[in-house]
């Protein structure tokens, strides 16, 4: 039989075998859940399978898996998006605690097959050749949902309430699924057709929660990472898709109690899926896009499922940067950027609905190229507008210039920003009054710098340093003007959008209030940069504070008596001491071992959110005058740090590959020595000098390569130190005559600068 066999040669019980679930036809599009016509793939991949299948004599022989060729194949309409995705998608963010109805469960089954029983058939096996008990262990545990549920759940027919524990006996899994690579081409094609007979069963009425199960297990075969089973999978994913919410957050739950690795696989098959469905290296093996336009987005919802569980676990099991799909990056970002603006979350798919998947550097594209072009509509606005009036049009018109003098350098870059508000998303150009010279960049990176220094300098009261954190915190002392702050934000705003690097220190919950909300609300009356706070995040402040309260949580004595506190904490503003009541009457309501809990959680807010309110609002209205986009929503706190302050994660022989040099070429025995220092140091004299030659201790979003660093030849004698001008990014080298004597200036000169390094 081909494989383009007609559904005419299918008889009647056949057809009936074959009906696919409603559920895999089902999607807010309205499609039609009956039509038999839709089902050919699976029919025909069945035919197939078994016209195709090896001689029982070669089950011992473990081979690589072979399936049929599936391009004529044909799959099911496309499935939309659900309307539940809210903001990015609901599954994102889902609370710590779901509650979620448990349904009957049928009876399963008894099967008594254990791991040592399953380990002493596979050493029989591979003694005498004989498979055919291992063959038909696997030819009937996949063979449908209960099945499945009968081999590797843990107390079969019992009943357990409980949405954490899945009940499945993981180790015998592992075993299973670890032993099926290296079994026979027949016992694995088995397998997959057994999976096939699982999804075809037709399901009446809702998912029971041994569904769910199956559907758990079923994710994890490591045949998966092939792509001949590609068909299968995509199928799969799009069943568990399509689940209902309640039955998402039982997943959601048992994912979290995966193992590191077995999770990791999990993520990393579904990325590659991804990817080669976009970017097919034998664009042959898969149905034509056209005809499966449901794959990338089924498995992009079960890779939301996945991300949410690492975002509910209180230790992700892996960093969020590993649900990162570089692949994304080759595709038209705006397009699909462009797509979500206009059609939102319900209709149709986005990646920008799932941004979680999609790399910092990639939503740094989508940025930079959504503010350039508010950069060319504002700019030609002003242009259309000076035309209108018959004015002769100036260059300068398109660019928000800055003009300040050096010694009133706060005052005048505050005046200029409010006067030229309208003109934030413009390019920026910076003049120091009274100085020569064009802003090729680094005018506007020297502002930038001397701006920062002078605003978080304590004897400015802005901000207060906090030396055990190493970070700068909102002065909670009350003025009558709190335009400054709205300085700081608006500069942050301008180094996002000018795409500058600046050397701030603040703690990551600075960043998640930011983002709270991520655009601008319409009505002013909102309260804005009040995000949940945790005793975690003061921990990132004020650690010795935080690690006191922590000390009240877990008292054994009796509270009220031996603290004898209230919930009302005093602050000294100006050498004045003064108290503020945590909630009505509490310098009335004495703090208990009962109500303890309640004290430090409106403690903490206190302190990270209402005593520093007006302060961090003009700060949030400052920032977001110029960054007010929807691009932020795809954004999480940590990336507008590494947006706003680079990243902490040097690579030094990424450095060294993309160095320029001017006077010396890189086979100059200076540039040797300088280098092999340099890859000798050790990792706090590496942020040294990376501070030392450009003012930041951290790397652009787009890596190393992108700090354009250059090495110059100094003429000055060798007893000199090495000097670096950070608006360029350069280091002038004197050429030194030993590695000795390299090393030593080079280590007093990053040892020994003073603030930003300015020359």
């Amino acid at each position: 039989m081909s494989d383009a066999s007609p559904d005419c040669q299918m008889d009647e019980e056949e057809r009936h075998r074959d009906k696919l679930p409603p559920i895999l036809c089902a999607a807010s599009g309205g499609m039609d859940r009956g039509a038999k016509g839709q089902f050919s793939t699976f029919s025909n991949f069945i035919s197939t399978i078994n016209q195709k299948k090896e001689a029982a004599g070669n089950r011992n022989s473990p081979t690589q898996m072979v399936l049929p060729n599936y391009k004529n194949v044909r799959d099911l309409p496309p499935i939309c998006l659900d309307v539940r995705q809210k903001q990015c998608i609901s599954i994102d963010t889902l609370p710590p605690e779901m509650k979620a109805s448990i349904l009957p469960e049928p009876q399963i089954p008894i099967r008594n097959k254990t791991l040592k029983d399953f380990q002493v058939d596979l050493e029989k096996a591979k003694s005498t050749g004989e498979w055919r008990t291992v063959h038909d262990f696997y030819l009937t545990t996949f063979n449908s949902f209960l099945e499945i549920n009968a081999a590797f759940k843990r107390d079969v027919n019992s009943f357990v309430n409980t949405i954490e524990d899945s009940r499945i006996n993981t180790k015998f899994l592992n075993a299973v699924y670890d032993t099926l690579l290296t079994t026979s081409q027949d016992i694995q094609k088995t397998v997959l057709k057994g999976i096939i007979n699982s999804l075809l069963r037709e399901w009446k009425g809702p998912r029971t929660k041994d569904d769910i199960r199956a559907y758990f297990i079923l994710t994890q075969n490591p045949q998966f990472s092939s792509p001949s089973t590609y068909v299968i999978y995509a199928h799969l994913l799009r069943q568990i898709a399509t689940l209902s919410d309640t039955d998402h957050h039982f997943l959601i739950h048992w994912f979290k109690k995966m193992s590191q690795k077995r999770f990791k696989q999990l993520v990393d098959r579904l990325l590659q899926f991804i990817s080669l469905r976009l970017f097919p290296a034998k664009p042959e093996e898969f149905p034509p896009l056209a005809k499966c336009t449901w794959w990338i987005p089924s498995a992009t919802k079960v890779l939301a499922l996945l991300n949410a569980a690492n975002t509910l676990c209180n230790q992700p099991p892996i960093p969020y940067t590993d649900f990162y799909n570089s692949t994304l990056d080759l595709i038209d970002l705006m397009e699909e950027y462009q797509t979500w603006q206009f059609y939102g979350n319900s209709h149709r798919f986005s990646f920008c609905q799932f941004p979680f998947i999609i790399s910092i550097a990639a939503k740094k594209l989508i940025i930079q190229k959504d503010s350039e072009q508010q950069m060319i509509s504002i700019a030609r606005q002003s242009l259309v507008d000076k035309v209108s009036r018959r004015q002769k049009p100036d260059m300068n018109m398109l660019f928000l210039n800055i003009k300040v003098r050096r010694l009133q350098l706060v005052s005048d870059s505050l005046d200029e920003l409010t006067r030229k508000r309208a003109d934030l998303k413009k390019k920026l150009k910076v003049t120091f009054v009274g100085e020569a010279g064009l802003d090729m960049g680094g005018l506007t990176k020297e502002w930038f710098l001397l701006l920062i220094r002078q605003i978080f300098h304590p004897d400015y009261g802005m901000f207060t340093y906090h030396k055990d954190s190493n970070c700068h915190w909102f002065s909670s002392f009350k003025c009558d003007n709190y335009s400054e702050f709205r300085l700081v934000g608006t500069l942050m705003g301008l180094a996002v959008y000018n795409s500058i690097t600046l050397d701030i220190r603040f703690p990551p919950c600075c960043y998640k209030k930011l983002l709270s909300p991520p655009v601008v609300p319409c009505d002013q009356n909102m309260p804005v940069g009040i995000a949940p706070v945790t005793l975690d995040d003061l921990y990132q402040i004020m650690p010795e504070l935080a690690h006191g309260l922590n000390e009240l949580l877990s008292y054994d004595g009796n509270v009220e008596e031996d603290f004898y506190s209230t919930f009302q904490v005093f602050q000294e503003e100006f050498g004045t001491i003064k108290s503020y009541n945590l909630k009505p009457g509490g310098d009335k309501i004495p703090v208990t071992n009962q109500n303890r809990k309640e004290y430090v959680q409106l403690y903490v807010d206190f302190l990270l959110n209402k005593s520093i309110y007006k302060q961090f609002s003009a700060f949030y209205y400052g920032f977001h005058s110029v960054c007010a986009s929807n691009a932020l929503m795809l954004l999480r706190p940590e990336e507008v740090e590494i947006l706003v302050c680079g990243s902490p994660e040097l690579d030094m022989h990424a450095l060294q590959r993309s160095t320029q040099y001017d006077g010396y070429l890189k086979t100059d025995v200076t540039v040797r020595y300088f280098w092999d220092v340099v890859l000798g140091f050790p990792l706090e004299l590496q942020k040294k000098l990376l501070h030392f030659a450009t003012g930041s201790d951290r790397v652009p979003v787009g890596g190393m390569a992108d700090l354009n660093f250059k090495i110059s030849k100094s003429e000055t004698p060798t007893n000199w130190l090495p000097i670096a001008h950070t608006c360029f990014n350069q280091l002038c080298l004197p050429p030194y005559k030993t590695k000795k004597e390299l090393k030593q200036k080079l280590t007093i000169a990053i040892s020994n600068a003073e603030g930003f390094g300015l020359q």
